[in-house]
């Protein structure tokens, strides 16, 4: 790794921080920076055990804050998910996977926004709706990183509160990601000591990461959180798709 690998991959970290904090729809761009410098699936393995760190930030903060209904309703499926994604990661195409998701979070927030402009308070109770989001959440989560889009669109449709949504999607990620790490030890071998090493030197940029979102989510209202999420998880997919 040279200087400018090591600035984007600190850059990808502090990111990754961010977005524990509250600031959602980060992670495309935390996973294009990663995989820049490390690779697609290797960059899966460096970033597991920085974002299981981030996660017990985001755990201590906000768990007062988690709505267990809504967690137990989306981690079955996404446990099973995560099983598909480790059976699956080694045939897909990483072109073809990106490009399918982008398109899938695309219509669930132009679905989200249509719902809000039509001033629609209806909370989807479908069990398919929780069923399919968390089933894509998981799959996507273990091949790349990239649930979040579709647990920001399940909690957005619950109409959950900012620190309600922040609080359950906190615990929900810590309990996903402790589940995938032996899958990436064991299965797919992509955290190494190498890794864990390169883990350590980045972690500072976690907790200055994560402190800094914290001070931006203090500042946004309930409202304004929702559509800069609906926002920021809909530029994410383009920048899948695009990339």
């Amino acid at each position: 790794m040279d200087v400018y690998d090591w600035l984007l991959a600190l850059l990808g970290t502090f990111l990754l921080g961010m977005g524990k904090s509250g600031l959602k729809g980060l992670g495309a761009v935390i996973v294009t920076l990663m995989a820049i410098v490390f690779g697609g699936k290797e960059s899966t393995g460096v970033l597991i055990p920085m974002m299981i760190a981030a996660d017990v930030f985001a755990v201590i903060y906000y768990h007062r804050h988690t709505q267990w209904y809504f967690l137990k309703k989306l981690l079955p499926m996404m446990v099973l998910g995560v099983l598909i994604g480790v059976w699956w990661g080694g045939s897909i195409s990483e072109l073809l996977f990106k490009r399918v998701m982008a398109i899938i979070i695309l219509i669930s927030v132009l679905a989200m926004i249509w719902m809000d402009r039509s001033r629609s308070i209806k909370i989807p109770k479908n069990p398919l709706f929780s069923s399919s989001m968390g089933l894509l959440a998981g799959v996507t989560s273990m091949i790349g990183n990239l649930a979040g889009a579709f647990t920001s669109v399940y909690l957005l449709a619950m109409r959950l509160p900012k620190n309600e949504f922040i609080g359950t999607a906190a615990w929900l990620f810590f309990i996903i990601n402790v589940f995938k790490l032996p899958f990436h030890v064991f299965s797919w071998e992509t955290v190494t000591s190498e890794t864990l090493k390169i883990n350590l030197l980045l972690s500072p940029a976690i907790a200055l990461g994560f402190f800094s979102g914290v001070r931006v989510v203090k500042l946004i209202n309930n409202n304004l959180y929702r559509k800069f999420i609906l926002v920021v998880t809909g530029v994410g997919a383009v920048f899948i798709l695009l990339n």
